[in-house]
């Protein structure tokens, strides 16, 4: 039985938004300092404090990267390539937020190219130039991240375009630690993944983050993509799936005035200057961190027990999502457990506080709302009760 985060449409793309069989290979490791917080928590294996520990994570920019190689095929400009380097950043970045980790982070970036279709050396500097640029960014609003090298692999027998990752690591207190044991009686912020460009941020965002761009790309994008760049799909897909949108990539998405290719390659947005400022400033009453990226809103399932979900995520959903929806004709529940619609971020509060997180994001021109309240469960098992629009639909584990 598939896992209730489980797309099967997204399965059909060879790809799965819930990755079960990674769960169940790596539920048998030993789980770490704090088995319920969001990443996996080690001891303090540089120096032995019983005080500190470390945390690190890996991940990287997927199928994204595809699209800025279209964008660098179509165009010539490898400009493209300086939002990957931030989305393989930020896919760690926020993951490790979710710990409680605030600063102090190194990144160590890991570029496999096709050299005979992405040997171009300004690909290259404009991953690295990204990387920095990022880097420089995040340090100037107190989230100190310094980037540590790297390695760069030609490996043409396996990868058939470009594939960006990144690895961070941090070293921090025990005593600052997220357990993301989530109880009944909070309130639950979302903060929004899209919009007007965030006081740390130069352009306009669509929201689309890193999860779920193989629907995204072969939903929107036509037929012409994959006959001119048929190293752009995977060659075992049924042909019926491959790149059957209504779009050219430079078509205007409609309800943004932004092509559809620049609306996917807008770089994913990152929360770390708010949750710094949340847990460090502020020091806010913070019960618990959910980043919305693989399997999707139904990721909540995974903390907690007997808890159950109560989510609207509203009515206003961001163009891109709206697009993708209506060229597909998935449902809202289907969309919900691949992207994050919006909303990647879930801050869990004490129900008097909520609004204060939400004004804090706002001082950095994020958008926030309160979305919603964790109860007890109906079953004993964990719940997710989610509104989308016209749609409300339950999930359980």
């Amino acid at each position: 039985m598939a896992a209730p985060g489980e797309s099967e449409s997204y399965r059909r793309l060879g790809v799965s938004a819930a990755k079960d069989d990674v769960h169940r290979a790596v539920a048998a490791l030993e789980p770490g300092l704090l088995p319920s917080a969001f990443c996996r928590v080690n001891p303090d294996v540089f120096h032995g404090d019983p005080a500190y520990c470390v945390v690190s994570h890996a991940d990287g920019a997927g199928t994204k990267s595809i699209l800025a190689y279209l964008k660098y095929r179509l165009t010539g400009d490898a400009g493209a390539f300086r939002g990957i380097a931030q989305d393989a950043i930020v896919m760690n970045l926020d993951d490790l937020l979710c710990v409680g980790a605030t600063s102090g982070f190194v990144v160590a970036s890991i570029v496999n190219r096709h050299a005979r279709r992405a040997g171009d050396p300004a690909i290259l500097e404009a991953l690295v130039g990204g990387t920095r640029a990022f880097a420089d960014r995040m340090n100037e609003f107190g989230v100190r991240l310094a980037v540590g090298g790297g390695e760069t692999a030609d490996v043409g027998d396996v990868v058939r375009s470009v594939l960006v990752d990144a690895v961070l690591t941090t070293r921090m207190e025990r005593r600052r630690l997220l357990a993301n044991d989530i109880r009944p009686g909070l309130a639950i912020v979302a903060l929004a993944s899209g919009g007007p460009p965030a006081r740390y941020e130069d352009d306009w965002n669509s929201g689309i983050g890193c999860n779920g761009l193989t629907a995204a790309r072969h939903e929107l994008l036509g037929p012409g993509v994959g006959e001119a760049f048929p190293e752009a799909a995977d060659d075992l897909l049924d042909r019926d799936l491959v790149y059957r949108g209504p779009f050219r990539p430079t078509d205007e998405l409609p309800g943004m005035d932004r092509t559809v290719l620049d609306a996917l390659l807008s770089p994913t947005r990152t929360f770390a200057p708010i949750v710094r400022a949340l847990l460090d400033d502020a020091k806010l009453p913070i019960e618990g961190l959910i980043h919305i990226t693989g399997g999707g809103h139904a990721k909540c399932l995974r903390f907690g027990q007997g808890v159950r979900y109560v989510v609207d995520l509203g009515d206003d959903v961001p163009a891109v999502f709206e697009a993708i929806k209506a060229a597909s004709g998935r449902s809202w529940l289907e969309m919900a457990k691949v992207f994050n619609l919006g909303w990647r971020m879930l801050v869990l509060c004490p129900p008097e506080r909520a609004g204060e997180v939400v004004d804090v994001a706002r001082t950095f021109g994020v958008g926030g709302r309160v979305a919603g309240t964790t109860e007890p469960s109906t079953s004993g098992n964990n719940e997710l009760a989610l509104r989308v629009a016209d749609e409300t639909f339950v999930l359980s584990v």
